[in-house]
């Protein structure tokens, strides 16, 4: 807890106290709560001591400009604090408490009322400044603050002046504060409440169900796409929406999804973006394919404030579009997020976690989660995974589920025969820590499984949602990622405390076949400014794998390890251009 005796002009003390809120707010109804911006800055490649000079420029404006959004907002607060209180008086709002000092006063019951003004920053943070406006000549006031989590705080001003208090909550969700404010001299009181809820989310793992499928119209019914109707694929350059709020029993109030999207029957070459209804259409992507492909990806998509998300085919034909839920985030607790070192599973060429071999056609395999790669033994509600098929005989899909569960009718991965392909999965754990892989092709496939993170009851991580943005791309920022090289990536989010990034990660243009991996770097950022950084370990796992010449993607939660940088790493021989998209991060509490 933060708190911050002012004396002087908000203005001032607002520049000077480390406080990051967005759009404040008066006590009672009022509009929701922005969100501070975050500043990203494209790191530099190792060695580079021109970019490292730029980037160490780039974040220090980017540190002035979060400063000045700072101050800015902290007097928005206080003022819509103070201005709360004076409309209350005007209004005839009713004269405070008279204490035991009224007497020194000649027993007149003087005007006295706090106000209150909070803003969220992050996932689990409330700023908050209050005042008080009161007929009192030289109220000098203590205020109380109760959290409404069994935490309180206190701290002292003068009647006219703003105090400030920040405050993390454990918890997402709603919380009321109760603000006291007593003059020590008449011992008059004045509370108000107010009811805050945080910006962060917690996850909730659901069974792998569908929610869109253009090829038979399931889902197409709902909303007004404008680029399909029920049983038809959608148009070039046309959105479809998927119903989310209310359907297949997620609830109102969802604020992201956890969807895998299929693109299929593809006529030409091109990419999907999925995002939020009611929102501008991002310049990112979430899927890429070529003609005649099948191309599934994991996306975890900001839900609109109607409840739909939006699907939009970036290519010149028609393609087939399918969309599986396998969880969910509310403002709510549930299930925080925790990342582990990438690690390997299952890799049934060598018989890891399962039998060696490749896996038989339309057959099951179970796999144990639960107190294994860094994960704890109980209390593991879903698993955030990699899962890659290698050498197939024929094309077809595999479906990722929880145990104890029939195999739903939905996939996580798909494949074409010879065709190696990786696809992030996030799946609910069954009540016995494990889950199943079932092979829904005719033929046999060999299975590598990575874990990279987990939900639990006591993960500390929520997730917080961004506006999707582009953080590099070497076609156009930077040079082609070399064969057995890495490109490293940081956020400056002004004092966050950073579990993990949620990325898509996309590799064109290469020239030879290779994969990629993904995983925290142990130098800083100052490391690298300074010329200091040592070239790290590659890890052993990955996230996508390529062909010469290929388009592919994947979804990938990174690590931010103890120093907020990420590593790709070029696992080729040869270059490949990189793209790193960012959806949103987690906050630890």
């Amino acid at each position: 807890m933060y708190r911050h005796r002012v004396m002087i002009s908000a203005a001032v003390v607002a520049a000077a106290v480390g406080f990051v809120p967005a759009t404040a707010q008066a006590a009672g109804p009022s509009a929701d709560p922005g969100r501070a911006a975050t500043a990203t800055s494209p790191a530099p490649k190792a060695g580079s001591a021109k970019d490292a000079t730029a980037q160490d420029a780039t974040a220090q404006d980017a540190s002035a400009r979060e400063a000045a959004k700072e101050a800015a907002a902290k007097d928005t607060a206080a003022k819509v604090a103070k201005a709360k209180a004076k409309a209350g008086a005007r209004a005839g709002a009713p004269a405070a408490t008279t204490g035991s000092g009224a007497s020194a006063r000649g027993q007149q019951s003087e005007w006295f009322e706090v106000g209150m003004g909070t803003s969220t920053s992050y996932a689990h943070t409330i700023g908050l400044a209050t005042s008080v406006s009161t007929d009192l000549t030289n109220s000098f006031v203590q205020f109380d603050v109760d959290w409404g989590d069994s935490t309180t705080d206190q701290d002292f001003g003068n009647a006219g002046a703003f105090v400030y208090f920040k405050h993390k909550y454990a918890e997402v969700g709603s919380h009321t504060i109760t603000i006291t404010a007593t003059d020590l001299l008449t011992k008059e009181t004045s509370t108000t409440t107010k009811d805050v809820v945080v910006d962060g989310s917690e996850f909730t793992p659901h069974a792998p169900t569908r929610l869109l499928d253009t090829r038979d119209g399931t889902g197409t019914g709902t909303g007004t796409g404008t680029g399909t109707s029920a049983g038809r694929p959608v148009a070039p350059y046309a959105t479809t929406r998927v119903k989310v709020a209310g359907n297949a029993g997620i609830p109102a109030g969802v604020t992201a999804v956890a969807l895998n999207i299929t693109a299929t029957n593809t006529s030409a070459g091109g990419h999907v973006i999925a995002y939020a209804s009611g929102k501008p259409q991002p310049t990112t992507s979430n899927v890429n394919f070529a003609a005649g492909q099948t191309v599934p990806n994991l996306a975890i998509v900001p839900v609109g404030e109607d409840g739909y998300v939006e699907l939009a085919n970036r290519s010149e034909g028609p393609v087939d579009l399918i969309a599986d839920v396998t969880g969910y985030f509310t403002r709510s607790a549930a299930s925080g997020y925790t990342s582990v070192k990438p690690s390997r599973l299952v890799d049934t060429r060598e018989g890891l976690g399962t039998a060696r071999g490749q896996v038989a056609a339309q057959s099951t395999f179970g796999v144990q989660i639960a107190g294994q790669g860094g994960l704890p033994a109980k209390g593991v509600t879903a698993v955030a995974l990699n899962v890659t098929v290698t050498g197939p005989k024929s094309s077809g899909h595999l479906t990722v589920f929880p145990s104890g569960q029939q195999a739903p009718s939905t996939s996580s991965v798909n494949f074409a025969a010879g065709q190696t392909v990786a696809n992030a999965v996030i799946v609910p754990v069954g009540p016995d820590g494990r889950i199943n892989v079932r092979n829904g092709a005719w033929s046999p496939t060999d299975v590598i499984v990575d874990v990279t993170g987990y939900y639990s009851a006591d993960g500390e991580a929520a997730y917080l949602p961004v506006e999707p943005r582009r953080m590099h791309d070497s076609r156009t920022s930077d040079w082609p990622l070399a064969g057995q090289a890495y490109h490293h990536e940081t956020l400056w989010t002004y004092g966050m405390a950073l579990e993990a990034l949620v990325l898509n990660t996309t590799v064109t243009n290469p020239q030879g076949s290779g994969h990629l991996s993904v995983a925290p770097d142990p130098n800083s950022m100052d490391d690298y400014i300074a010329g200091k950084a040592v070239r790290p370990t590659p890890p052993d796992s990955s996230v996508l794998n390529w062909t010469k010449d290929a388009t592919v993607a994947n979804l990938v939660q990174a690590s931010t390890g103890s120093t907020d940088v990420v590593d790709f790493w070029n696992r080729g021989w040869q270059p490949t251009d990189l793209i790193v998209d960012l959806f949103g991060m987690y906050d630890k509490n």
